[in-house]
């Protein structure tokens, strides 16, 4: 016979040879039951963390004016890319916007080789990296577009102080994301 044992962390299962007379068959279901628990426990929290950490960032909403849509370039900051979530048909189409030394310049949060994952793009330092493949672009080298995992550029316009982006662009993005 055996005597199954739990830890208290239930971080493992314990067989340990003993007679039936020193656990009751009351003791050993209980402990059964204790495993099952701790096991789906850890499954749900496994699960969570899963879908948690694959889900991809929501920004703030920006501006929309008729057919555009609408940055104040007065919150931009030099060289800080300033991501956005544009809600479209269900879909939420990421794009951030820099302001560079002479031009303003925005892209999607994807890129043309690791968008089907839908991870995008976070922001260190004066990089930015894709939270996919971990490939780094320096803010300052963005304008040339070279490279396999490279932010897709996205055209817009200044105007009277303000940014400018036609919103059929982002809505024919969509399926990036």
């Amino acid at each position: 016979m055996h005597t199954i044992y739990l830890d208290s962390e239930c971080a493992g299962i314990y067989h340990v040879p003993m007679s039936m007379s020193s656990l009751s068959r009351r003791d050993a279901t209980e402990a059964a039951r204790t495993a099952v628990k701790c096991g789906l426990t850890f499954l749900a929290a496994a699960s969570l963390l899963i879908v948690s950490c694959s889900k991809p960032p929501s920004y703030p909403a920006p501006q929309r004016s008729g057919a555009d849509i609408v940055i104040e370039t007065s919150s931009l900051e030099l060289e800080v890319p300033k991501f956005y979530t544009y809600r479209f048909q269900g879909k939420n189409v990421n794009f951030f916007v820099i302001k560079m030394q002479d031009t303003i310049l925005s892209f999607l949060d994807a890129c043309g080789s690791c968008y089907p994952y839908k991870q995008g793009y976070r922001c260190e330092g004066n990089e930015v990296i894709c939270r996919y493949c971990n490939t780094r672009f320096p803010v300052g080298k963005l304008e040339k577009g070279l490279g396999n995992c490279y932010p897709i550029r996205i055209e817009g316009r200044r105007e009277n102080g303000k940014y400018l982006i036609p919103a059929a662009t982002l809505e024919s993005s969509g399926n990036k994301f």
